[in-house]
């Protein structure tokens, strides 16, 4: 029955009750464990699943495609042709129209033995295959840190249900209490109402954690395509992984080195100095081995004439209007460009490796903090209750006790996934974030 209902009878039997919840709980906890989801598992249907990792991966399997259609530039073609035709003539008058007509076929091939700009071209699709590689490992390590933060939600969500189900549950005991010593005349209706506004304001609380926890695991669930959702809890006792280096200088020399943006924009600006090769290739001749063999039949009884030439065919530009000197002026400043754009990179993966860096060093430091502060705030509840007991403390005292205890419960549960979730971002900012890291971390979890 609802907290501002209880009377004395009915404290009575509110101990075995509760513990015939808990138990209800703790069975219907068991079956669901069981039917849990680890984070590996969740992350490899989101790999089959969601669309924008699909999308990356899709883009990155057509660069081959349309590197082999760059490489077929210095590869031979042979091409067939057939005509047939018919020609009247019209004679002067009393004259017999004549007719003649003829069948030409011919076979013809071409194989390019020097074109610059052409093997520079294949240079380039290289690079950007090279390209559509980078991108797919940064859109897998992308796909790695949105399962995990949406896993990670959705368990902070429901310790932050727990947590607020177990305040209303403490605040609704202090109430009865307070009711009970206000009927006998031991504390003031002010007790009564102070424990009343408490609960209500319990109450909206666990119903926004409803709420939420409800709107967090929708989410997980579009992310990774499947219904019902239920992510398993950490192993208890709880050891969160320490860093592999202490060193924040060591992590930005691996992400200058390893991180796919930063290799990446070095591919752009290799692929530039490319450009500006191909844009003076222009000035260059090309050279084509040519062959053709062809048979032309006249009608009628005119037989047949077979020919055949190979041969090389040499083109030189002489003059386009500047065109190709204007090109190599703009391929020289895109070149800037791309340097410049490569040396931004670098500069923003530094950057966000050593924030992500101290951001995990600052959470490790936070979790600790937690872990003291709910302790001592596990004693400071059972001396305030005791105190309120004895009549040294009041109500109040009691209810700020208990709701800063639930509070450090709280947040140490959020720190403590913020620090894993942030592990897995260093290993993303410093481009060395992959699937056995998933496995790590998952193996942290109950099974």
């Amino acid at each position: 029955m609802p907290a501002s209902r209880l009377s004395p009878s009915s404290t009575a039997v509110a101990g075995p009750l509760r513990r015939l919840a808990l138990g209800l709980v703790l069975a219907f906890g068991a079956v669901a464990g069981a039917q849990a989801q680890s984070l590996l598992e969740l992350y490899e249907a989101a790999r089959a699943y969601d669309a924008t990792y699909l999308s990356a991966k899709a883009l990155a399997d057509s660069q081959q495609y349309l590197l082999e259609q760059r490489r077929a530039l210095m590869r031979p073609s042979v091409n067939a042709t057939a005509t047939a035709g018919r020609t009247a003539s019209d004679p002067p008058r009393d004259s017999n129209i004549t007719t003649s007509g003829s069948n030409v076929a011919s076979i013809s091939g071409r194989q390019p033995l020097f074109n610059r700009a052409n093997s520079v071209a294949i240079e380039q699709a290289e690079k950007a295959y090279e390209v559509s590689r980078y991108d797919l490992e940064t859109a897998e390590q992308d796909l790695i840190v949105r399962v995990s933060q949406a896993y990670f939600d959705v368990l902070a969500a429901q310790d932050l249900l727990a947590t607020a189900g177990a305040n209303k549950t403490a605040i609704s005991e202090q109430l009865a209490s307070a009711k009970r010593n206000f009927e006998v005349g031991t504390a003031t209706i002010t007790d009564t109402r102070e424990a009343q506004a408490r609960f209500d304001l319990a109450v909206a609380t666990e119903l926004a954690a409803e709420n939420d926890l409800r709107n967090k695991r929708i989410f997980l669930e579009q992310l990774v395509g499947r219904p019902g959702v239920q992510p398993r809890p950490l192993s208890a006792p709880v050891v969160l992984p320490q860093l592999p280096s202490q060193s924040v200088d060591e992590w930005v020399s691996r992400a200058d080195q390893q991180h796919p943006l930063v290799r990446r924009a070095q591919l752009g600006y290799e692929t530039a100095q490319l450009e500006i090769e191909r844009a003076r290739a222009a000035r260059l001749p090309t050279v084509d081995a040519t062959a053709q063999a062809g048979t032309n039949q006249q009608r009628p009884g005119a037989g047949n004439a077979h020919s055949a030439t190979i041969g090389l065919q040499v083109s030189m530009p002489l003059f386009a209007g500047f065109a190709i000197q204007n090109r190599i002026k703009e391929t020289l400043a895109l070149e800037r460009k791309a340097r410049e754009d490569m040396e931004a990179a670098r500069r923003a993966v530094a950057t966000a490796t050593r924030q992500t860096f101290f951001g995990v060093l600052s959470g490790q430091a936070q979790v600790k903090a937690f872990e003291a502060a709910e302790s001592s705030s596990q004693l400071a509840l059972e001396a305030t209750q005791l105190g309120y007991k004895v009549g040294v403390r009041v109500n109040l005292d009691v209810l700020n006790a208990q709701t800063q205890l639930f509070t450090a419960r709280r947040d140490l549960a959020k720190a403590r996934y913020d620090v894993l979730l942030n592990n897995l971002k260093l290993r993303q900012a410093s481009g060395q974030l992959n699937p056995v890291d998933v496995a790590n971390i998952n193996s942290m979890f109950a099974r």
